[in-house]
């Protein structure tokens, strides 16, 4: 019997998933052990291996995407116009949330008596100057920041060691440097093992998720639901879709080749999920090993299309809500706000609440109404995480197009090690 593909164990999971979770919403006499006994923890285990994997691929491909070819003043080029590119799309992505928002009103007519709980206690994330941000990016230990998953920490410290590891003799750094890429392979394998778990993962986030919340409790918000999906779909869609036929690139076609991937981030609502799969197969497609190890890694911190354009949307969505009209200039400022509060946010489900938490913060709006909208969340988040993988995605060939790389003729590719 031919094996059943990944991909379509995903959706089977996925499927089976709402309806036993609607089941047991329904019956509700035996929801809550099933949910926090059962369901969560198969998709917490889920969750957790894939964080276990991606810590060590992003500092081994990191390291390796510097120190694996070329010089330090051809890493800083490439890591100026990666950085450019991400603060001008996910601009671009705020604004779209915040046009659509103002044009489509999801918040107006919505009556908020009674939609939360009273006993929700949330707190506001400081604002921070720029000096505190980067003084909190710099890691006091390397181990502690590796254990805990901070991305931009890990990432700070990669990009120090490989570009000290770049300027010692070849004959220094050859070994480091080779233990780094069969650590870095050995982990890729290791994906295909967890990979398997999948389906089982898939099945216990969206089981526990519907549940615990059903469909009822979607009802009064379906208009902001709709919002944030048809801002997700313009921009994959126009945004995106323009950025690829600029570079004589299909969207469709790209989509087609990273279905799998985009099937198991909606499902999961975790694109650190995808990333060992996206990064073998941007290699597969023609893109160079170097820019792949380097523009995926960073994107995954500063490329978040997806999240951008919620908090675009629901910060109109609160103030609306409660009747707050916000100027053109406040407007202005709020972009400003969520473009740096944005970067850096993990790819683990929910941690764009907290971004938007900073945002209201910062903009004196109604910090309650975050319990409200972080209720449906899961919802959103299916969509948001999947352009955070889609736009991942271009963004090594658009830096790859920059570079003077063909994808389709192997010869031009000069960082790619035969």
């Amino acid at each position: 019997m031919k094996k059943i593909p990944l991909v379509w164990q995903i959706v089977a999971g996925l499927f089976l998933g709402i309806l036993v979770g609607w089941y047991f919403n329904t019956h509700a006499e035996h929801q809550q052990w099933v949910s926090a006994e059962i369901l969560k923890p198969l998709g917490d285990i889920f969750i957790k291996m894939m964080k276990m994997i991606v810590v060590p691929i992003v500092f081994c491909c990191m390291v390796l995407g510097i120190a694996g070819g070329g010089d330090n003043k051809s890493f800083g080029r490439m890591g100026a116009k990666s950085l450019g590119y991400f603060f001008a799309i996910t601009t671009l992505a705020i604004i779209v949330g915040l046009v659509l928002g103002n044009l489509m009103e999801p918040g107006a007519g919505t009556h908020i008596a009674g939609m939360i709980h009273a006993d929700t206690a949330l707190k506001a994330e400081p604002s921070k100057g720029a000096l505190l941000i980067l003084q909190q990016i710099v890691p006091d230990n390397l181990f502690l920041s590796l254990s805990e998953g901070k991305l931009l920490s890990i990432l700070f410290f990669a990009v120090l060691f490989g570009m000290a590891l770049n300027s010692l003799p070849r004959e220094k750094s050859a070994p480091v440097v080779a233990t780094l890429q069969g650590t870095a392979d050995a982990m890729f394998k290791l994906v295909n093992y967890v990979m398997a778990y999948a389906p089982i993962g898939v099945f216990g986030m969206i089981g526990s998720t519907v549940a615990t919340f059903g469909f009822a409790s979607l009802l009064p918000l379906l208009k902001l639901i709709g919002v944030v999906y048809l801002a997700l779909a313009l921009f994959a869609f126009v945004i995106l879709g323009g950025i690829c036929y600029l570079m004589g690139e299909n969207l469709f076609k790209l989509i087609r080749y990273f279905k799998d991937e985009l099937i198991l981030a909606c499902s999961s609502a975790a694109s650190a999920a995808v990333m060992p799969q996206l990064m073998e197969k941007l290699e597969r497609y023609g893109v160079p090993r170097r820019i792949v190890s380097f523009v995926v890694p960073v994107g995954y911190a500063f490329n978040l299309d997806g999240a951008s354009i919620f908090l675009g949307v629901a910060t109109i969505f609160i103030a609306q809500l409660y009747g707050i009209d916000l100027s053109l200039t406040q407007q202005i400022l709020l972009v400003v706000t969520m473009v740096l509060t944005s970067k850096g946010a993990a790819g683990v489900p929910g941690f764009a609440i907290i971004i938007l938490s900073a945002t209201l913060a910062s903009a004196g709006l109604p910090l309650e109404a975050v319990a409200l909208v972080a209720g449906i969340f899961r919802i959103i988040e299916s969509g948001t995480t999947t352009l955070n993988v889609l736009g991942n995605a271009i963004a090594p060939l658009v830096i790859a197009k920059w570079e003077g790389v063909d994808i389709r003729n192997p010869a031009s590719r000069q960082y790619e090690k035969a």
